[in-house]
């Protein structure tokens, strides 16, 4: 089964496009456990509600070894419930240490989807697509206002920097990981018709509603075929406390549901 089938069969059995992002803030937590048991908690209470977890490494990486170590146990953790797990790590570099990045991410944590910057080339993603099953999304317009340096550039032919990054999904077919295997990321915030419309039909990760303010309104009528997932992140962990993560997360899920 393909990265793009197993995301499509999760969002059909639980009727949500809902990615719950794992970016904890730690001056919240006063200790590893404290912020572990915050996160086990946000896995278990939103899970039902969940197509995908998008744990961010970055957030675990800045508390160095232990935290390494927490985001291994939270993605074993997030396995055991179904939902498939996309890592958010942004990695672009050159071939041979991205096939150490990718047995990282693939064979040792078992991740079913990586977060990767193409800006090196197709070769920088290759290494990648060598496994079955597996997925990756390309950052295609992100959410900052920064995306207009580079991904919203005008090119000389009319054409968008992005539509370049959109070019290299249509290799998917040819490699080991197979039809939908290269996804695009997508900002909230930076969706337009004119985006949508040049944007290829491959899985999309849709990061910006919530604490970034996107409008998921601009999605309304997009008629995408590929499998599609719009993450929260602080929204579900920390705004609006007196509710739980699972409320958070079902009403996240049932406005998402709408504008599909």
């Amino acid at each position: 089964m393909t990265y793009a089938q197993r995301l499509r069969q999760r969002i059909a059995v639980t009727g949500s496009a809902l990615c719950v992002g794992i970016d904890p803030r730690l001056d919240l937590h006063p200790s590893i456990s404290d912020l572990a048991a915050f996160c086990e908690r946000v896995i278990e209470e939103t899970a039902d509600h969940a197509a995908a977890f998008k744990p961010n490494i970055a957030y675990f990486e800045a508390l160095g070894v232990p935290g390494y170590e927490l985001v291994e146990s939270l993605i074993a953790t997030m396995k055991t419930t179904g939902v498939p797990v996309i890592l958010d790590a942004k990695r672009g570099d050159i071939g041979t240490t991205q096939e150490h990045y990718a047995k990282a991410y693939f064979d040792l944590w078992d991740v079913d989807a990586v977060t990767l910057s193409p800006y090196m080339g197709y070769d920088s993603v290759e290494p990648f697509l060598q496994h079955p099953g597996k997925g990756v999304y390309l950052l295609g317009v992100t959410s900052n206002p920064g995306a207009a340096d580079l991904e919203l550039h005008d090119l000389a032919n009319g054409r968008k920097v992005f539509e370049l990054v959109g070019d290299l999904t249509r290799r998917a077919p040819e490699t080991p990981a197979g039809e939908g295997s290269i996804g695009l990321v997508l900002g909230l915030t930076n969706v337009s018709a004119d985006v949508l419309a040049r944007m290829p039909d491959v899985p999309l990760l849709i990061p910006g509603l919530g604490a970034q303010g996107g409008d998921l309104e601009t999605l309304r009528g997009a008629d995408r075929k590929a499998p599609s997932v719009i993450n929260v992140s602080r929204g579900i962990l920390y705004a609006d406390t007196h509710l739980t993560f699972a409320e958070k997360a079902r009403d996240y899920a049932n406005r998402i549901a709408e504008i599909a």
